[in-house]
């Protein structure tokens, strides 16, 4: 059976970024998704396409194919004031390296690393963690079947339902998408070639974003700029 629109695949891959592994889904710990559904990077279901249960694979993605290439314009300065939650800045979220969901003006999740904190701001950057590497995927296809009428409605795992809490309308109008924008299968950061936002829509200036996603921080979009929710009133 060969890879097409509808049809579920499982593979296992290796991932490599300037010569060196940074992800691997083996035979064991396989990725497996739905083809043509949007969970996967584009250019990867197109480079699957057609390829049967049984046969490898070799091709290399450059960054405008991937998560695309690095923007400076998505790297800036937002004032600590806006990680208060109850009137308490999160000085616990504000560390270098760490990633934190943020909202954007459409309520979409997209990706903050914080890269350096400073006295009255913390410098930002939306990009996806990806964002401007050429992507080297070997790998095999494990096996190719038929979704069925379920697989397709509610996905594979679930991540077409609706999530509780969110309210933005997801894949095949079935809810929220079950992914953070991120790395990850699936949105669970189990591989590299998930489709997800990066910081598109993030943008400095805009007003409309808001520190959400992580269970805490979870509030709204105001007029001042990023801020957390639960704000003292």
């Amino acid at each position: 059976m060969k890879i097409e629109k509808n049809k579920v695949v499982v593979l296992s891959y290796d991932l490599a970024v300037e010569g060196k592994i940074i992800d691997r889904m083996t035979e064991e710990h396989p990725l497996d998704y739905i083809q043509g559904c949007h969970m996967l990077l584009p250019r990867f279901e197109e480079e699957l396409e057609g390829k049967e249960e049984g046969e490898t694979f070799s091709f290399i993605l450059q960054p405008e194919e991937g998560y695309g290439k690095y923007d400076d314009s998505l790297r800036f300065d937002i004032p600590r004031t806006s990680f208060s939650v109850e009137g308490k800045i999160r000085e616990d979220l504000l560390v270098p390296g760490n990633v934190i969901p943020m909202l954007n003006g459409a309520g979409e999740v997209c990706r903050a690393k914080v890269v350096e904190v400073k006295d009255d701001a913390v410098n930002v950057d939306f990009n996806h963690p990806m964002a401007g590497n050429t992507l080297a995927f070997t790998g095999k296809i494990l096996s190719v079947r038929d979704a069925t009428d379920k697989e397709l409605l509610e996905g594979l795992h679930g991540e077409f339902l609706p999530r509780e809490g969110c309210g933005k309308c997801g894949h095949h109008g079935g809810g929220c998408h079950h992914g953070d924008g991120g790395c990850g299968h699936h949105g669970e950061g189990e591989g590299c070639c998930h489709h997800g936002e990066g910081g598109e829509g993030c943008h400095h200036g805009d007003g409309e974003c808001g520190c959400g996603g992580d269970g805490e921080c979870g509030g709204g979009c105001g007029d001042n700029g990023c801020h957390c929710g639960h704000e003292e009133s």
